[in-house]
């Protein structure tokens, strides 16, 4: 009889969190994953606090009914509405979330000028700015927000000829600044790192904190014992979307291979 295994749940507002799906396969690649995006409900990044968080809480609800042994909040707009309260619901769940990358930016160049860029509701969140009271002192951090750029990855439209123009526009005053490094404070703006480089040039560091959240997970279920005991088995990834639309489902498995 073959041993029914939990799946690791891994939650966005639509399509971006498959960046931290990815960094999850590749570190835990014998792991079972079950991916839920809410299209219906994007983007959550112009959603109050309130919204986001409640529907935060059902989707978790909905990973634990479904027998999930662990979690990972990969939008970084859920996280700030949402980690806290959930933590406080389930101290014993491994959960994490994500937040901008900032931490490694700073390090990597102290003093430098780095933009943010994240939806608007990230922005306006306290979490987010304490993150930047944090590092303030030790870099020139510029925050942008970014309505309409997670749609372009949201409809598949990350080789769409609208896209530089869009970010030309976007990032203007970002070239005027001479930024030397870009935090990406969104799931979906991995999917379009290699346009904003060449918006801002090569010469640009750019981070994001997929592989962070990814490697914070591992730890999690390391410590609660929950790990995977079989190394060598290849784990399924299942796909689930609210829109309920298989041309989303589809676009979750191409963004898993980009």
């Amino acid at each position: 009889m073959e041993k029914i295994r939990r799946p690791i749940a891994v939650f966005d507002s639509g399509v971006g969190g498959i960046s931290v799906l990815r960094e999850l396969v590749r570190l835990m690649p014998y792991e079972d994953f079950l991916y839920y995006g809410d299209s219906a409900n994007a983007p959550y990044g112009t959603k109050t606090t309130m919204e986001v968080r409640q529907l935060t809480i059902e989707h978790t609800n909905y990973f634990l009914e479904r027998n999930a042994k662990a979690v990972a909040i990969a939008c970084n707009t859920a996280t700030s509405a949402a980690v806290r309260v959930l933590r406080e619901m389930y101290p014993n769940l491994p959960l994490v979330g994500i937040e901008p990358a900032l931490k490694p930016a700073v390090t990597a160049r102290p003093h430098s000028k780095i933009l943010v860029m994240a939806t608007p509701m990230t922005i306006s969140e306290e979490k987010f700015h304490r993150l930047l009271a944090k590092y303030e002192t030790m870099a020139d951090i510029y925050p942008l927000a970014c309505p309409g750029l997670m749609e372009f990855v949201e409809d598949g439209r990350i080789h769409d000829p609208q896209l530089i123009p869009f970010l030309e526009e976007l990032l203007a005053d970002a070239k005027h600044n001479q930024i030397e490094s870009v935090v990406l404070g969104c799931t979906h703006y991995p999917f379009v790192k290699d346009a904003i480089a060449q918006v801002l040039g090569n010469h640009v560091e750019i981070y994001d904190g997929g592989y962070g959240t990814a490697a914070e997970l591992k730890r999690r279920v390391i410590q609660a014992g929950l790990l995977e005991e079989d190394h060598t088995r290849c784990g399924k990834v299942v796909f689930e979307n609210s829109l309920l639309d298989e041309s989303k489902l589809t676009l979750c498995k191409t963004l898993l291979e980009v």
